[in-house]
């Protein structure tokens, strides 16, 4: 799980739900990455879709924008 930053959290938090409580973004990295259906859950980056761990940190991120890309996950409490 990665916080995102005041700069990030309050950007996102000007954006509209994907679903009760959360987002789901496309984060692009300053080196050019991109990583799609990226979950984010009351400021905190959780889930991935189809890679394990975050291979990221908030510093390295670039741009985030809110897609709505929907798939079936499970967040684990």
């Amino acid at each position: 799980m990665l916080a995102l930053s005041r700069k990030w959290a309050r950007e996102l938090a000007g954006e509209p739900e994907t679903g009760m409580g959360y987002q789901v973004v496309s984060v692009i990295l300053k080196d050019g990455r991109r990583f799609d259906r990226v979950l984010v859950v009351g400021g905190y980056i959780t889930k991935i879709k189809d890679i394990e761990g975050l291979p990221f940190t908030d510093d390295q991120i670039d741009t985030i924008v809110v897609t709505h890309d929907k798939w079936t996950f499970h967040v684990e409490r």
